[in-house]
C-alpha cells in the first residue's frame, strides 16, 4: 500500500479546521496538506528534532522521550528524516501515540524514501502526515527550512536532540523561540571528549 493511495484533505488558513497556534506564527502558511487525522493538528504537541546524524545515544534518548510523552497522550510532532526524527516518530508509534510528520514537499511523495513505511504506519495508526506545498512540489532544499517554521509552530514546545551547528534541527530552535514557544535541549553525551556513541 503506497502513501498516496490514502486522501488528501487541504484546509485553508482562513476556515474553521485550519490550526490556530498557525495563525499566530509569522509567514503562517495559506494552505495546508493532510493525509490521516487532521484532529491531531490542534491537540497539545511537543516536537522533537535532530540531528541525520545522530549517535546511538542521541537515537535512544529521542525514543524513550517519544515514548514517554505519548504514553501522556502528547501528540508527537517531526519531519520524517534521517536520524532523530525518524526514532522520534518510532518511539511514538511503539507507545501508541499519535504522531504527525511535517514535509517539505507535496504529499504525491514522501522523502526520504526509506521511511515510506514509517510514514504509512504514521497514518494507519492514527496520525497525519502534513505539508504547506502541493502535490508536485519535489523535496528542494530551500523548502526544508521553511517547513520547519510549521513543526515548532504547530507544538506548545519543541525538543532539540543532537543539533549539529547550521542545522535545520537548529532553525526549528530559532523558529521557536521567535514564536514564544518553549524550548528543550538534550546535548550530546560526552566521554573524555569524544563522543559515546553506544
Amino acid at each position: 500500500m503506497k502513501i498516496i493511495k490514502y486522501n488528501i484533505k487541504e484546509i485553508k488558513s482562513t476556515e474553521l479546521q485550519f490550526p490556530y497556534l498557525l495563525t499566530q506564527i509569522n509567514e503562517c502558511p495559506q494552505n495546508l496538506y493532510v493525509i490521516g487525522n487532521a484532529e491531531l493538528l490542534r491537540r497539545n504537541s511537543v516536537s522533537i528534532v535532530g540531528s541525520r546524524d545522530c549517535t546511538n545515544y542521541g537515537a535512544k534518548i529521542a525514543e524513550k522521550l517519544s515514548y514517554n510523552l505519548a504514553k501522556q497522550n502528547i501528540i508527537i510532532i517531526s519531519g520524517l528524516a534521517k536520524g532523530i526524527d525518524t526514532f522520534a516518530h518510532i518511539g511514538c508509534l511503539k507507545a501508541g501515540g499519535k504522531t504527525i510528520a511535517v514535509m517539505a514537499h507535496g504529499l504525491d511523495m514522501i522523502y526520504p524514501t526509506e521511511n515510506r513505511e514509517l510514514a504509512k504506519n504514521i497514518v494507519l495508526n492514527g496520525g497525519a502526515i502534513v505539508s504547506e506545498y502541493p502535490i508536485g512540489v519535489k523535496p528542494l532544499a530551500e523548502n526544508f527550512p521553511k517547513r520547519n517554521r510549521i513543526i515548532s509552530g504547530l507544538s506548545q514546545g519543541t525538543v532539540i536532540v543532537e543539533a549539529k551547528e547550521k542545522s535545520g534541527a537548529l532553525i526549528t530552535a530559532n523558529f521557536a523561540l521567535e514564536q514564544g514557544k518553549r524550548l528543550f535541549a538534550i546535548p550530546r553525551k560526552y566521554f573524555f571528549g569524544k563522543f559515546k556513541r553506544n
